[in-house]
């Protein structure tokens, strides 16, 4: 009897949650009528990043996958236009509120507009795991980092509950202004792996996680309005976005001290080690030429 009143319990719980919460216009999408899915997606990209695929490639040698990396990379630069377009148009250019913006859960044209827009973002999201599959193939495991694996794995996970729950609205803006920073990033990727001809022209790559910084203090900033203005957009989305903006942002920030402002001080010390042996042959040139003088 126990058993079976847990069980009803339970199921309850379970359609409450997955169901009579979600919007009703998104929740039989893709992926989106229940979480297992895209969770079992997501272990399977841990266990492949963090223990077959190193496994696998151990005794091999790395794959190059330029055609690959180049055809990966130009659809997610196209991916990454279609999602800021959506956003740029179907809201934030002249149709949303920048203070405080509601979800409209209607059926009408620009409503489902954006709601796709969203559950797009969210597939983008999925597919960029292959980013790391791609490190792990390359034997570039020094990029699979702690910052790699936790943004990769948060962010399919939020973009999952924005689509179920609140496709549209105040959240979307966080989208917007990473598909932006997603065109410049993958374009650069995009580049870099044509070769070593254009990676010579490639010196702006630390500007990106400047510009990924960048976003995350005006989403921290734009999510923080919620506090003040009130236009029926849940105030609780905050929980999530803000400690992870900060997360996020001291991981990024710290990966930029490591990779850019630890490098640029190395090449000063080896700048003046290398002016200081200049020196020090210059002077032993001039007293042994004096000696030859004075013989």
């Amino acid at each position: 009897m126990a058993l079976a009143n847990f069980t009803e319990t339970s199921k309850e719980v379970y359609h409450f949650l997955f169901y009579e919460l979600a919007d009703p216009r998104t929740n039989e999408w893709f992926l989106i009528a229940n979480p297992f899915p895209g969770l079992a997606i997501i272990a399977a990209y841990l266990y492949f990043v963090l223990s077959w695929g190193p496994r696998y490639m151990e005794n091999r040698k790395p794959y190059q996958l330029k055609h690959t990396l180049i055809g990966y990379n130009l659809i997610q630069v196209t991916i990454s236009i279609y999602i800021f377009y959506v956003a740029l148009v179907g809201g934030w250019l002249n149709k949303y509120s920048w203070k405080c913006e509601p979800v409209d859960f209607s059926n009408n044209e620009d409503a489902l507009f954006v709601a796709t827009g969203v559950y797009y973002y969210f597939l983008a999201k999925i597919s960029e795991l292959l980013d790391t599959v791609f490190f792990v193939l390359r034997k570039k495991n020094n990029q699979v980092t702690f910052l790699h694996l936790y943004h990769h794995t948060v962010m399919p996970m939020i973009s999952w509950g924005c689509t179920k729950y609140f496709p549209g609205g105040h959240g979307t803006f966080i989208g917007f202004i990473n598909s932006f920073v997603h065109i410049v990033m993958y374009t650069y990727y995009l580049l870099a792996a044509m070769g070593p001809s254009i990676q010579k022209y490639l010196w702006w790559k630390k500007y990106i996680t400047t510009l990924q910084l960048l976003q995350f203090c005006v989403a921290f900033i734009h999510s923080m309005q919620l506090f003040f203005y009130d236009c029926d957009y849940p105030k609780w989305s905050t929980i999530f976005v803000l400690p992870n903006a900060i997360f996020f942002y001291y991981l990024f920030n710290d990966f930029y001290k490591k990779a850019y402002q630890r490098s640029a001080s190395k090449k000063s010390i080896e700048v003046m080690v290398e002016k200081t042996n200049a020196q020090l042959f210059s002077l032993a040139d001039s007293r042994s030429s004096s000696y030859k003088k004075r013989e």
